[in-house]
């Protein structure tokens, strides 16, 4: 069951999305004042945050959908079908929807949203951080943004983050991916680290560490 905070502001005694949530079998938290929202408000294994627009102030809606990014969830946003033509698109949710809202589409929607910013979810998955590593789909998103790698890229990436903090030599990577009958040499292994750098540490999160004269390993913070 995923579970979702919702914020809303209760004292105005518009009806909420609370039991619209529970229909579709979701844990729901409330945080009735927007104008104190914190992070205080988000309880430990929260999946999302749904934003009730129809019962918060526009001048607050920026305000916590930045503090909700901050803490790295995903953030869907529900807005009374009368604003539509106003939207201001910098506001720029994960999900948006337009009240009243469909049970059924609400829960697509939110968990869209989750995939969207923590990558699916499944046994076979290697999650660092923001990085999501989908070793059945050869697939690797960071902060749900899909990155495109060759497949001896992602080779490299897979077994290095399976193994954190093991060294492996260039001689053990080349041999391991490309065979022993491979001609192209260790440098083959350098040039493939070094485009794999490009590709997942564009945000300056350093995740391929070089172990001078030895060869690499992956790290964690």
């Amino acid at each position: 069951m995923s579970s979702v905070v919702l914020v809303e502001n209760a004292s105005k005694g518009v009806k909420s999305l609370t039991h619209t949530l529970g229909s579709v079998d979701l844990s729901c938290h409330v945080c009735d004042d927007p104008d104190l929202f914190g992070e205080s408000d988000i309880p430990a294994g929260v999946d999302a945050v749904i934003i009730d627009a129809t019962e918060v102030a526009e001048t607050l809606l920026a305000q916590i959908i930045d503090r909700v990014r901050q803490l790295k969830l995903p953030v869907i946003l529900v807005i009374p079908k009368k604003s539509v033509s106003n939207y201001d698109y910098s506001l720029n949710p994960d999900e948006l929807i337009i009240s009243p809202v469909n049970a059924d589409e609400l829960a697509l929607r939110i968990n869209r949203a989750i995939v969207m910013v923590n990558g699916p979810q499944g046994d076979n998955l290697l999650k660092i951080g923001d990085l999501m590593i989908d070793l059945d789909r050869y697939e690797v998103t960071i902060s749900g943004r899909r990155i495109s790698l060759t497949f001896k890229e992602f080779q490299l990436l897979a077994l290095l983050a399976s193994n954190p903090g093991r060294v492996y030599s260039r001689e053990v990577l080349l041999n391991q991916l490309w065979g022993y009958d491979y001609l192209g040499g260790t440098r083959t292994v350098d040039v493939h680290i070094r485009r794999l750098r490009s590709k997942i540490e564009e945000s300056g999160h350093s995740y391929l560490e070089t172990i001078w004269n030895v060869g690499y390993r992956f790290i964690v913070d």
